[in-house]
């Protein structure tokens, strides 16, 4: 099938969409692929809404700007048969609450005339799971596909990292030992808040300002102590849930601040392979991070295997997550699983994501 993934993450920038051609096992191709970004007032509109739960007030306007933003991205692309939605997340508890990913699927479905795969998380959660990464499924896919044939660690390093350990000699990924998933730590967001507090941007471009800085050690360890960081997977986070980290930084120059969040999300990294069933033989990054040369260094500095953006093996680092969600809608619409015990913790593998069709 051509399924177009869309995908609108905890940075808040914008929405990716991509064109995947799939069986929801293997890939076939990839397609064409646009970013759509949020204006100023959207994301600051987004901002605001993060740790809303569905029952706040006043979401009906963040839940039209985001399905308004997603039409406006589907309605680029042609000969599409069916869409995968993963919506914006603004709470994350899978331990309590839940899982809150705002927009609504049917309605655009309805809008953009054809069938959109949503809501993925919700029966993972509902069945033991953390309903996080989702991806993992779909990194076994091009572990295959670039002909890999010994364990790999792909890096996903968006608003929060999160790691797939891959055994691609399994025969599926939802075999025992063919994953292991779980997020890190905190990705890009703890940097890109801090430096729109100080210098009103919403990212370290290239890594510059932390290259200016020089890692504070006494706060970096401070950090390290984390409940979470301490914890074994399965495992999963909010993009808030570090937050309050800022304040810890906050007496440091932006330079040595930038440095010293920079410096984290690699320490995190570094002690996530503690967690694989055997080493990896390469590291494969993606997301914004992977632009952040001072970022990149620093992991290439915490691996004892080398480490790389996906692009070293022909994929698309910016455009991966969409293209997953893409994959994911096809293995919904075949029933195929989309987590499994070794990506979020659920019991049994299970086929997550509600089906809507333009006719209802």
């Amino acid at each position: 099938m051509r399924a177009l993934g869309l995908m609108s993450g905890t940075s808040l920038d914008g929405v990716d969409a991509a064109v995947v051609e799939t069986d929801g096992e293997t890939i076939a191709a990839f397609g064409p692929s646009a970013f759509r970004p949020y204006p100023p007032e959207d994301r600051a509109a987004l901002r605001a809404a993060l740790g809303s739960w569905p029952e706040a007030p006043g979401l009906e306007p963040v839940e039209a700007l985001v399905r308004d933003t997603h039409a406006a991205a589907i309605a680029g692309f042609a000969g599409i048969e069916v869409v995968g939605f993963h919506g914006q997340t603004l709470a994350h508890d899978p331990h309590g609450r839940g899982t809150h990913q705002i927009g609504r699927g049917d309605l655009l479905a309805r809008g953009s005339g054809r069938p959109v795969v949503w809501d993925f998380r919700t029966a993972d959660v509902a069945s033991g799971g953390e309903g996080a990464p989702l991806v993992p499924f779909f990194h076994f896919a091009c572990a295959r596909r670039i002909g890999a044939a010994a364990p790999l660690a792909f890096l996903n390093l968006g608003g929060v990292g999160n790691v797939t350990w891959v055994d691609p000699r399994r025969a599926a990924p939802e075999a025992p030992g063919a994953l292991v998933a779980f997020d890190t730590g905190p990705g890009n967001a703890l940097i890109d808040d801090f430096l729109m507090q100080r210098l009103g941007r919403s990212f370290d471009d290239g890594g510059a300002v932390a290259a200016a800085g020089r890692v504070d050690r006494r706060v970096l360890d401070g950090l390290a102590d984390h409940p979470y960081l301490q914890g074994s997977p399965p495992k999963s986070l909010d993009r808030q849930d570090f937050h309050g980290f800022l304040d810890r930084v906050a007496p440091l120059s932006t330079e040595d601040g930038a440095a010293t969040l920079a410096a984290l999300t690699a320490a995190c990294v570094a002690a996530a392979a503690r967690h694989f069933p055997e080493p990896a033989e390469r590291w494969l990054i993606c997301g914004g991070g992977r632009r952040n040369r001072t970022l990149m260094a620093m992991l290439a500095a915490g691996s004892n295997a080398p480490v790389a953006a996906v692009e070293t093996v022909g994929l698309d680092g910016d455009m991966l997550e969409a293209q997953a969600f893409g994959f994911l809608a096809v293995r919904v619409l075949r029933g195929l699983p989309t987590t499994a015990p070794g990506t979020t913790g659920v019991r049994l593998p299970v086929c997550g994501g509600r089906v809507s069709r333009p006719e209802g």
